[in-house]
């Protein structure tokens, strides 16, 4: 064993009702049909922040909180440590000056879901784990099937017809078995669950344990990245609601030991309102969310109907007094825009999405201007140009004079 890759990792448990599992056993849901949980042995973690300064830039500098035994199975790209970003002039323009971006779109596969494909393939490969296979709005089965080439694993992707064509070359591209449904995530699923009965383990959200440790290392780079301490706000574009329920775990785990003090963040959840099954239970006090009818949004990786960890994500924004915001696709579109000419970033339409919701929360009083707001941009704008609303430029004859 590498005496210097130590992970603190301990069982599993169940996130209803508690029952625990062998960590070291591939499993999917608890048998009341509810996610699984990675629990760790926080008294065994000795680094300190100091030691995870002098590692590498990457999410394995907190191997003692992620679920790798060892260091050999950890299949990687280089993923993580992506930068916090100020939006000052846009920030200012909205009346939040301590408006910061996380952007998650310079990750391997462009986008946050090469976090969780990490260390969830390695987690696969580590367990012995041959075939994958998973439904996807596009990003995750990229990033999975991408991962698990790099592991020399199988993988199997169903994904809906309106998802990214870039996302379908991602996957074709890295070998994997590419099926297209007309229809939504919930369909992709169905048919993908047709390999599961063929022996391909499932890998869909929230379906295995080990995602939500690979979404949570933006919970801890955060914190770190803020000199050890947690902004006032995060914002989240939530559909499956996976990196924000890890990044409340991540912020427990380091109030636990002692890494960060002070009170969580106010974690806001965003959807679109063409898809807004978290914001409809939240304000209408329910600890689920009920499936959504008809969902469409232009931020498609967010566009899924019916989340497994609904309980999950409500209770992260309600314990920390947060709240879930719905937002319109024109307006999600027109941040996006309004963005990329103001500050020189183009995030996808889900991390725009996030920045008309501060925008919204600002003018409605909820945020007072005063706070330190922490947005995510999950991916690259640079995977959506079929989302881009801009004029056609003059084409002009070979020669021709430049118009005034």
């Amino acid at each position: 064993m590498d005496t210097e890759w130590t992970s603190a990792l301990s069982h599993l448990e169940c996130a209803r009702c508690g029952r625990t599992y062998d960590a070291d056993e591939a499993r999917n849901l608890c048998t009341c049909g509810t996610p699984l949980l990675v629990r760790y042995e926080l008294d065994r973690v000795t680094a300190s922040t100091s030691d995870i300064a002098g590692r590498p830039a990457d999410l394995w500098r907190y191997r003692e909180l992620l679920p790798v035994r060892e260091r050999a199975n950890v299949v990687t790209l280089g993923e993580g440590m992506t930068p916090i970003l100020p939006l000052r002039s846009y920030g200012a323009r909205i009346g939040v000056p301590g408006l910061l971006v996380k952007d998650e779109g310079l990750l391997p596969t462009g986008s946050f879901k090469a976090r969780g494909a990490a260390v969830g393939v390695s987690r696969a490969h580590e367990l012995g784990i041959e075939r994958i296979t998973m439904p996807t709005n596009g990003n995750a089965g990229a990033a999975w099937a991408t991962y698990a080439a790099r592991a020399g694993m199988g993988s199997l992707v169903v994904m809906p017809a309106d998802a990214p064509p870039i996302t379908r070359l991602e996957c074709a591209m890295a070998g994997a078995r590419l099926y297209i449904v007309d229809g939504l995530i919930g369909d992709a699923g169905a048919i993908a669950g047709q390999a599961v009965d063929d022996g391909w383990f499932n890998t869909a959200t929230l379906k295995e344990p080990y995602r939500i440790e690979g979404k949570k290392t933006m919970g801890l780079e955060i914190a770190e990245q803020l000199g050890w301490r947690m902004p006032d706000v995060i914002v989240y574009p939530t559909g499956g609601g996976v990196g924000l329920i890890g990044i409340r775990k991540a912020l427990d785990e380091l109030l636990a030991l002692g890494w960060v003090t002070g009170r969580l963040p106010r974690l806001v959840a965003v959807q679109s309102s063409g898809c807004a099954p978290i914001v409809r239970a939240y304000e209408a006090g329910a600890s689920t969310a009920e499936p959504w009818v008809a969902a469409s949004t232009v931020a498609f990786g967010i566009n899924v109907a019916s989340a497994l960890g609904d309980f999950l994500i409500l209770d992260a924004v309600r314990d920390t007094g947060g709240i879930a915001v719905a937002v319109d696709d024109a307006e999600i579109l027109a941040s996006q825009a309004a963005c990329a000419a103001t500050e020189g970033l183009l995030m996808c339409p889900e991390g725009a999405a996030t920045l008309t919701a501060v925008a919204r929360l600002r003018a409605g009083g909820w945020l007072d201007g005063g706070e330190e707001v922490v947005v995510l941009n999950t991916g690259s704008g640079l995977k959506y140009p079929h989302t881009a609303e801009v004029a056609e430029p003059p084409l002009l004859a070979k020669g021709a004079p430049l118009p005034s």
